[in-house]
């Protein structure tokens, strides 16, 4: 297909169009977002009939569950973000505090500090004195990327790796730690090593920096909102400009050029033109692949198909509080790989915020799949539940049926940032160079973290104005 097949707005000054954004996910709504408070003019164009991508919330009766993301980290970026949306985040309860890791069976109490990782059943005391050993690495600067798994296994040995790392990369990756990059994956820990050497003093320099500016050296509040985290990207689409936004929108093709020619068609599959200054690109990798950008009907980032995107499973389960045994006192549970487990992890989610189960109920949701063992991701409904069952029976002494049940099933779930994912991040920023006023960001290029996707998102806008 070529642009002469289409009929063409006459061309205005490029410096009065507006700026497309293609992706109504979060990405694409915090551009929006700063481009509307800016006063800048925008499209936003979303394929789907919804905003907000994988944030999904949902409330029957008296349970709330998210299909998507469960919680957001309440960094100063976020907090600010909230600030100018009014919005009041609930903090995740002090009765969430503890993190369990599955090991020989049973959920133990993860360390949350120094001193109780030395007293911690979950670690033996050769893991304990590598983590002393740790404190005195020198500074190295490798010349090529390694696993994230041989990269902690370089600081604190193999245990930690496999009831540490593992169970924390399913937990947030679904992915295999023995395949992601460290570079990419974790670039905060890849800097570390160069700049201190050891990890552990690293995060005691960070910690005392943060002392220093008066911010709270530990780790960012855990928040969700009344009504669930959809209740972000309602906030931000409400803010935006009558008219600026298409759903059910199918951009066709993408014509470089000053001005640049967008192509779409409607629910209707009526065909539009429209022109704009530059091309905001915030959808996944599989989107990207796809796009026509040239008027030869070229692909130039054809190849991000090839970023993998693993499925997974989560069942959002509620049950009568004396069907369950553990005090589900913590934000949940992960289940190393080396458990041998039929599920990456469980989410309390009535421990964590209110009003998500009816009284006298508790609200869990088990994920299963990912990388590792993306066959039970696509089991039927009633195989999976069946699986998950015996798990949450052995490990936290559930019992019966579930009163309440909701499955949410991601066939590309999360990029994986694995070992030589630089291939996709050049090809992004050539495409880029190649054609001023194209902008590409989001979760396959800044990091799979809602507070990555909305800084992403920040960040494609001031480059937008610029």
């Amino acid at each position: 297909m070529t642009s002469c097949s289409h009929p063409v707005n006459p061309v205005r000054n490029s410096e009065t169009l507006p700026v497309a954004i293609i992706g109504g996910g979060i990405t694409g709504l915090a551009a929006a977002h700063r481009l509307a408070r800016q006063g800048r003019a925008f499209r936003l164009f979303e394929a789907s009939p919804r905003l907000g991508g994988n944030i999904r919330s949902e409330r029957e009766g008296d349970w709330l569950h998210e299909a998507g993301p469960n919680s957001l980290q309440l960094t100063p970026p976020v907090a600010a973000l909230l600030s100018e949306l009014d919005l009041a985040p609930l903090t995740a309860s002090p009765a969430a505090k503890n993190r369990y890791i599955v090991r020989d069976g049973r959920p133990v109490a993860a360390p949350t500090s120094p001193p109780a990782f030395f007293t911690s059943p979950l670690f033996s005391g050769i893991a304990k004195l590598q983590l002393l050993i740790e404190v005195f690495s020198r500074r190295r600067n490798r010349t090529a990327d390694v696993s994230l798994a041989d990269f902690v296994a370089d600081h604190f040995g193999s245990e930690l790796v496999d009831y540490g790392l593992r169970p924390f990369v399913s937990g947030i990756y679904a992915g295999n730690a023995q395949k992601l990059s460290a570079r990419h994956s974790f670039p905060s820990l890849w800097e570390a090593e160069r700049t201190h050497g050891s990890l552990i003093r690293a995060q005691l320099a960070s910690a005392k920096a943060k002392r220093a500016r008066g911010e709270p050296s530990g780790p960012s509040p855990i928040v969700n909102f009344t009504d669930g985290l959809e209740t972000l990207p309602r906030a931000l689409a409400a803010r935006l400009p009558a008219g600026s936004v298409e759903l059910n929108a199918r951009v066709t093709e993408i014509v470089p050029g000053q001005p640049w020619k967008l192509y779409w068609k409607d629910s209707h599959q009526v065909s539009h033109t429209e022109t704009f200054s530059s091309v905001v690109l915030a959808v996944p990798a599989a989107a990207l692949s796809e796009l026509t950008i040239g008027p030869m009907g070229e692909r130039p980032l054809s190849a991000l198909s090839d970023v993998e995107y693993p499925p997974v499973s989560s069942l959002f389960l509620g049950y009568r509080c004396e069907q369950v045994t553990h005090p589900l006192d913590g934000f949940g549970m992960l289940v190393p790989p080396a458990e041998s487990r039929s599920i990456l992890g469980v989410l309390f989610n009535s421990t964590l915020f209110p009003g998500r189960a009816p009284a006298g109920h508790v609200a869990l949701t088990v994920m299963s799949g990912g990388a590792l063992r993306p066959d039970l991701a696509r089991l039927d409904e009633p195989s999976l539940l069946t699986l998950v069952q015996k798990e949450l029976s052995e490990l936290l002494g559930v019992s019966g049926a579930p009163a309440f049940i909701r499955r949410s099933f991601w066939a590309h779930a999360i990029p994986q940032y694995n070992l030589g994912y630089e291939r996709f991040l050049d090809l992004i920023a050539r495409t880029e160079a190649a054609r001023p006023g194209l902008l590409i960001g989001g979760h396959v290029r800044d990091g799979i973290s809602l507070p990555n996707c909305l800084a992403a998102g920040e960040k494609l806008a001031v480059r937008a104005l610029a």
